[in-house]
């Protein structure tokens, strides 16, 4: 095992996409001096089965915006880390099965173009042409994003941690954070079984962690797991690698081409709790 350093600019804990894409910023950003924990390996929280859809237009402005730049560091990130992210940028489709959908569509559609984002309002006939396995009946319209795309969550992260770990910033597995230290309201460092790092910036990435970890210093974050279906389907025909990706937010639906058939998810109105976390009282030494 690397040894642990005894202080840090700044510890990032977890080790999923999120904490490897914190630690690849901050490395870019000059923060040499940045350590990321990760308790067991990098990807085995939640990240390995993400949707890994790419999408960029959102109601939010600034996340429109965020999600622009995530498309373009994917479509670099291969090149420069010497590992390949899985991206494909095979377009997305968002569509709208009632009045009201396609009237927030349209809007969105002002703020793509004030961004710069390629974007164009569909017409039923003209989605389906997009994706001929797709019923039309009560579709109003869609918009289509050229550059959205797809990836694999997991080779992101392993692409994101090699370029932290180019840039300077320390990576460690199997290394869990015991505990955070705070002194008079303020960090002052973490707790591994390996030793304590000084530090007094932590980041807490997590995952579905995150709020019992938080809740260990005093710190409120609303973020409950919930359980999720999935299915992924044999090779179908008409599934071609170029099928866009398809989202339908009226029936909280998602659907994405894998190895020639295809994956869907849903998110539920009513789901149920994902498994119990530990108590905030509990010990943290699974983060």
């Amino acid at each position: 095992m690397t040894e642990l350093p005894s202080t840090a600019r700044a510890v990032i804990i977890g080790g999923g996409i999120v904490g490897c894409s914190v630690a690849y910023h901050l490395g870019k950003l000059g923060w040499t001096d940045t350590v990321l924990l990760e308790r067991r390996k990098l990807t085995s929280g939640t990240t390995f089965h993400a949707a890994g859809l790419v999408g960029q237009l959102r109601s939010s402005a600034n996340i429109t915006q965020m999600l622009g730049q995530s498309v373009a560091l994917y479509r670099r990130l291969a090149a420069e880390t010497g590992l390949q992210t899985g991206w494909k940028m095979n377009g997305g489709l968002r569509l709208a099965c009632n009045p009201d959908r396609w009237t927030e569509v349209r809007r969105q559609a002002t703020t793509a173009q004030s961004f710069g984002l390629e974007m164009h309002l569909l017409s039923p006939k003209e989605a389906q042409e997009l994706w001929p396995l797709m019923t039309i009946d009560d579709l109003v319209g869609a918009a289509y994003l050229p550059t959205d795309g797809q990836a694999n969550p997991s080779d992101i992260t392993q692409s994101l941690a090699r370029g932290a770990r180019m840039a300077g910033v320390q990576i460690l597995e199997d290394t869990p954070v015991t505990r955070i230290i705070v002194d008079e309201g303020r960090i002052r460092g973490v707790e591994t079984p390996f030793g304590t790092i000084e530090c007094e910036k932590v980041v807490a990435c997590a995952g579905q962690w995150t709020r019992t970890l938080a809740a260990t210093v005093g710190v409120n974050v609303p973020l409950v797991p919930v359980e999720h279906q999935y299915m992924v389907t044999g090779k179908i025909e008409g599934v071609t690698p170029t099928l866009p990706t398809l989202r339908d937010p009226d029936r909280r639906t998602y659907w994405k081409e894998e190895v020639g058939g295809l994956v869907w998810g849903g998110y539920e109105p009513t789901p149920n709790p994902g498994r119990k976390t530990a108590s905030p009282k509990a010990s943290i030494s699974s983060f």
